[in-house]
């Protein structure tokens, strides 16, 4: 099956999928007022530093590095928005049981996937590109670039403002190298469901999270 490692490194992505929000210093104060680029460098900054000076995190300990997702990325990704958009149509029409356990085990392809590759990360910096006008808040992109050895990594982040107290930037979608990954799993997931539905698609995300776990 044709996936998103045929279009970019797994260790170029790794960086980039963890650099969305691995922050340690986001607090309630940045959430009603800050600037998506401000909010972008904040986090990917922030997430780049702790990941050099954490020797577990680029060794790959996946246990670490799901602790770490679940308590300094969730909270800054619509992961359900992103899930679903990846699902398409066939989302609306799944149990709530149905729902949680593909997120779960799509947080979990991604993170497994990707994990190994944290000891590639290094001198990177993140460049944030000048945000273009006329942008919606429900569908705002943050360009980036991320630098170090070798060539630079296009790193895009589609963002959404939410509503109400304590409204802040919440990420739902990421583009490396020119492929979105919601499209891309899309296209995925779509040939999983037509073939036997939800429970396929769910059954085959299980079966590739095993076998991820017994690789080194």
């Amino acid at each position: 099956m044709k996936n998103i490692l045929n279009s970019f490194s797994r260790r170029n992505f790794v960086g980039a999928l963890l650099a969305v929000g691995l922050s340690t210093t986001f607090g309630a104060a940045w959430a009603t007022d800050e600037a998506p680029e401000a909010f972008i460098k904040r986090i990917t900054t922030d997430t780049l530093d702790t990941i050099k000076a954490d020797k577990a995190l680029r060794n790959g300990d996946v246990s670490k590095i799901m602790q770490m997702v679940d308590n300094k990325l969730m909270p800054h990704v619509n992961f359900r928005r992103m899930t679903a958009l990846a699902t398409g149509p066939a989302w609306r029409k799944a149990t709530p049981e149905q729902q949680k356990k593909l997120q779960d085990e799509f947080k979990v392809l991604l993170i497994r996937t990707y994990s190994g590759a944290l000891s590639q990360v290094s001198d990177q910096v993140v460049v944030v590109k000048p945000l273009r006008p006329g942008q919606e808040d429900k569908n705002l992109v943050v360009n980036t670039e991320v630098r170090g050895k070798g060539d630079p990594i296009q790193l895009d982040y589609r963002l959404e403002k939410t509503p109400g107290e304590g409204a802040g930037w919440m990420i739902f979608d990421l583009n490396v190298l020119g492929v979105w990954l919601i499209e891309n799993y899309r296209t995925q997931f779509t040939k999983e469901i037509n073939a036997g539905g939800m429970d396929a698609l769910i059954a085959s995300l299980v079966a590739r999270n095993k076998s991820n776990a017994g690789k080194p």
